[in-house]
């Protein structure tokens, strides 16, 4: 038995790998409570906050995440779906918040390149920023109604891809509020 594998009987809401020198988890709780150097918000596209992870994130990290984002939006106009940006933490543990646009759903062929970019350029910005702890939810599969079988599988092959271009070591997490999706991207996680 391994270690991982012993932490992982031991804490049965945690689910790692390692992926070169990095390591990808998968944690059963709450986004705006992790201690990573930046979280990523599946936003609108005014960026306004609004229902589900993106309101959570509002909410916690207080009124000085939604002025960054209305400056941004009166500089730049609506984020464009695919594309990212990122403010401060405000009260949040984490010290940014890299607010990313995910598709609504409509086909894979439509919406893959879409969901991939989403995450690419979130963790682009991180690497900009010079963060190497970075905490995901599953983008677009709320509201937006992406079947979370295909985004789990587009999420961890972008992640995983851009993590094998680097020689630095990442703490990559995807936060799952539900068992159904912590299942989903830990069976996702383990066939990589």
């Amino acid at each position: 038995m391994t270690a991982h594998q012993a932490q992982n009987e031991l804490t049965p809401n945690l689910f790692e790998r390692t992926i070169e020198s990095s390591v990808v988890r998968i944690i059963h709780g709450n986004l705006v409570d992790q201690n990573a150097e930046a979280i990523v918000n599946a936003a609108n596209p005014r960026l306004a906050g609004g229902g589900g992870v993106d309101g959570a994130i509002h909410r916690a990290g207080g009124p000085s995440i939604l002025r960054e984002c209305r400056a941004y939006i009166r500089e730049h106009g609506p984020l464009p779906t695919g594309e990212a940006m990122w403010t401060h933490g405000g009260a949040l543990r984490a010290r940014y918040v890299i607010h990313t646009v995910g598709p609504v759903y409509r086909t894979d062929a439509e919406s893959a390149p879409l969901l991939a970019c989403a995450y690419r350029r979130s963790l682009e910005i991180a690497l900009t920023l010079h963060v190497r702890s970075i905490a995901f939810p599953s983008i677009s599969t709320g509201a937006y109604g992406y079947p979370i079988d295909q985004a789990s599988s587009i999420a961890v092959s972008t992640v995983v891809s851009f993590l094998m271009e680097l020689d630095q070591a990442w703490d990559v997490r995807w936060v799952c509020l539900h068992g159904r999706s912590w299942q989903v991207f830990r069976d996702a996680i383990a066939a990589v």
